[in-house]
């Protein structure tokens, strides 16, 4: 007969396998998902360097001058004609509103004045022109 102290020991082991298994697998979602986190309005374009590059806020609208003069609002095609009246549809009177400008770097020069001309006569809208920090 056994005593209270005499059973035999089983040997216990923990297998961490499948909880590493889980823990890849769930850094890897939230990996994935912060890809999709970031906001971008315009076109892909190559925007040019600029030393003195800064920060601004986030833009209601995003203005897009591709190499070729072609002009989009929010990555849909628009006239410069049309540009005032599209946002002014959108934006409440009094409203201040940020319209940042992604030009291309072989962009017209003309073309991207004209945009910046008509963006400066909606009344409360702040003009950003996108750049990339030199360098990167």
């Amino acid at each position: 007969m056994r005593g209270f102290n005499e059973e035999a020991e089983d040997n216990v082991e923990i297998n961490i396998l499948p909880m590493i298994d889980v823990i890849f697998a769930i850094l890897s979602y939230f990996i994935i998902s912060t890809l999709f986190l970031t906001r971008f309005d315009g076109l892909p374009v190559s925007l040019p360097d600029a030393q003195t590059s800064e920060r601004q806020p986030d833009a209601n609208f995003t203005v897009t001058v591709d190499a070729t003069g072609q002009v989009s609002l929010n990555r849909e095609p628009i006239s410069i004609e049309s540009l005032k009246s599209a946002i002014l549809k959108q934006v409440n009177p009094g409203q201040t509103t940020v319209v940042t400008i992604h030009a291309d770097e072989d962009a017209s020069h003309g073309k991207v004045v004209s945009v910046i001309d008509e963006v400066r006569t909606i009344e409360n809208a702040k003009l950003a022109i996108a750049t990339r920090p030199k360098g990167e």
